[in-house]
């Protein structure tokens, strides 16, 4: 099965990083133009919590069902039970270094579907997408949490 790895560093302490992605809202944060997220039911983060929503790319709607596992202060993993990819598993994982800043490991395994399905997955998921998927949640994730964090 595929693998996609993404690592950055936010200059912000590992408390800032972990009320981001607390925060039921992060996800419309972290989503990059030209689509737009719909929150449909997003349960507060914890073990079996439930994301519900849909993206939209233009007026193309990709519905998707996540439950949240291996939460902790050091990341969770998000697992697709509904949604356009055949599997998605993508793993946070939140490292404070000792300079105050903190590491966000992004780990993605994934398996697209197949005919015309796969297709229109690929375009979005394959490994350029990805990239830019995971560029643009950086600059979004450092944005935010500098916003937020109030131990500077």
């Amino acid at each position: 099965m595929p693998e996609f790895c993404y690592t950055f560093v936010v200059d912000a302490p590992l408390a800032a990083v972990q009320a981001f992605h607390h925060d039921t809202r992060a996800l419309k944060k972290l989503t990059p133009p030209p689509m737009v997220v719909q929150l449909r039911r997003v349960e507060p983060l914890a073990e079996g919590s439930i994301s519900e929503f849909t993206l939209w790319l233009g007026p193309i709607p990709i519905p998707w069902r996540a439950v949240h596992s291996d939460v902790n202060e050091y990341g969770f993993t998000d697992t697709q039970v509904r949604g356009p990819m055949v599997v998605w598993r993508h793993t946070h994982r939140f490292t404070p270094l000792p300079d105050g800043r903190t590491r966000l490991d992004e780990h993605v395994v994934y398996q697209h579907p197949s005919g015309l399905r796969g297709l229109f997955t690929r375009l979005l998921f394959g490994r350029i997408g990805l990239r830019l998927l995971f560029t643009w949640r950086k600059m979004a994730t450092q944005r935010h949490v500098q916003i937020n964090d109030t131990s500077k």
